[in-house]
C-alpha cells in the first residue's frame, strides 16, 4: 500500500479567486492554468494498517497546524473512497521554491492525491482523482489533468472536475520564471474575496474570459491566449488589493520586470507576455524562438530566472523513486 507521484506545479492564466464551499474547495467559477516543467513535486505516500497516527513530512520537516489539516482533508477523503482507516505516512519534497507564487500547492496537493488513490488501490482516472486533490487546493486539481487544463465549477465532484485543453501551444511555450522572494499565503485572500467591491466585476466578464482562452487555446493563438493571461492578472490583483485585508503581493521588482517586457513587446515586437498569480514572482510567456533574449531582459531585472517548457499530467512513479 505505497506509491510515489509526481506533478507539476500550474501558471493560472484564467485564475480562480474565493470559493462558494470552503470545506470541499468547490471554486465561485470555472479555471484555466498550464502546468511548467521541469518544476514538479515528488511525493511518496503509505497507508500502515499498525501505525497510530498519520505523518506528513514536506521538504524534511514534519507538517503540524493549517498545512497538516489541509493534507489531512485529502487524506480522509481517500480513507472514505477506499473504505478503510489505515493511517499513513507522507512525504514531499519540491524541486523549486515554495511560497513565492510558483504553484508549489498545486503541484503539491495534485501529487499527494495521485499517490494515495494508487496506494489506496482505487482505480479512478485523472479527472476523478483531480476531485480529490481539489480538497487541498482547487489549483490542484488541474495539476492532475496536466499542461492546459480546465477546472469547471460546480457544486459537487460530479461537475466541478478538471480535464486537459488540447492545444498545439503545447510545444511552443516557454516560461521565463522571474523569482522575487516574499513570503505569501493566498488561504486567507480566498476567504475575503467575495467581501472586495471587484470581485462581482470580475465575476461578471469571467465566463467571457474562459469563452475567449478556450478559443485562443484551440486555435493556437499565442498572443490572444498570454495577453488574456496578462489582463487577467491584473483583475485578480484589483480583487485582492481591494479586499479587506488590502493585499498587496507585488514588490519592486515584479513592477520592474512587468516594465520591462512590455517594453520588449511594444519596441522589439517580441512576443512576451507577463502573467502573476498570488504572489511577487514573475511568469513571462513567450516562445522558443525568443526565450533567450527574454530570459536576458528578465535577469537584467536583478532576478533569478529559470526556463520552464509546458508539464504532462501527474504520474506515478517506480519503487526506486520513493522518498523512504
Amino acid at each position: 500500500m505505497k506509491a510515489t507521484a509526481k506533478a507539476h506545479p500550474i501558471q493560472g492564466l484564467v485564475k480562480y479567486h474565493g470559493m462558494r464551499d470552503p470545506e470541499i474547495r468547490l471554486p465561485y467559477h470555472d479555471s484555466i492554468s498550464v502546468c511548467t516543467a521541469p518544476s514538479h513535486t515528488k511525493t511518496t505516500v503509505e497507508f500502515l494498517p499498525d501505525a497510530d497516527e498519520d505523518v506528513y513530512v514536506i521538504g524534511g520537516e514534519e507538517v503540524d497546524g493549517r498545512g497538516a489539516e489541509r493534507i489531512r482533508d485529502v487524506v480522509e477523503h481517500v480513507r472514505d473512497l477506499a473504505d478503510f482507516d489505515h493511517r499513513v505516512r507522507l512525504e514531499s519534497e519540491n524541486s523549486f521554491p515554495s511560497n513565492i507564487g510558483f504553484g508549489s500547492s498545486s503541484s503539491g496537493f495534485a501529487a499527494a492525491a495521485v499517490a494515495l488513490a494508487e496506494a489506496a488501490g482505487l482505480d479512478m482516472t485523472r479527472p476523478e482523482i483531480s476531485t480529490i486533490a481539489r480538497r487541498g487546493s482547487s489549483s490542484a486539481a488541474r495539476a492532475v489533468t496536466g499542461a492546459f487544463s480546465h477546472l469547471y465549477s460546480g457544486m459537487n465532484d460530479t461537475d466541478c472536475r478538471s480535464e486537459r485543453i488540447e492545444t498545439d501551444l503545447e510545444d511552443d511555450l516557454r516560461v521565463v520564471a522571474a523569482h522575487v522572494p516574499a513570503y505569501k499565503e493566498t488561504e486567507q485572500a480566498h476567504a475575503e474575496a467575495a467581501d472586495s467591491h471587484m470581485f462581482q466585476a470580475r465575476m461578471a466578464h469571467m465566463h467571457k474570459q474562459i469563452d475567449d482562452m478556450r478559443d485562443a487555446l484551440y486555435e493556437a493563438d499565442f498572443e490572444a491566449a498570454f495577453e488574456l493571461a496578462e489582463h487577467d492578472s491584473l483583475s485578480l490583483a484589483a480583487t485582492t488589493m481591494t479586499g479587506p485585508a488590502g493585499w498587496v503581493y507585488w514588490q519592486p521588482r515584479t513592477i520592474a520586470v512587468f516594465n520591462a517586457i512590455r517594453k520588449l513587446r511594444t519596441e522589439a515586437g517580441v512576443p512576451a507576455y507577463f502573467s502573476t498569480d498570488t504572489g511577487a514572482s514573475v511568469y513571462v510567456n513567450t516562445t522558443a524562438e525568443h526565450v533567450e533574449r527574454v530570459e536576458e531582459v528578465v535577469a537584467d531585472c536583478d532576478v533569478e530566472t529559470d526556463v520552464w517548457e509546458v508539464g504532462g499530467p501527474a504520474e506515478i512513479l517506480d519503487e526506486s523513486d520513493a522518498l523512504f
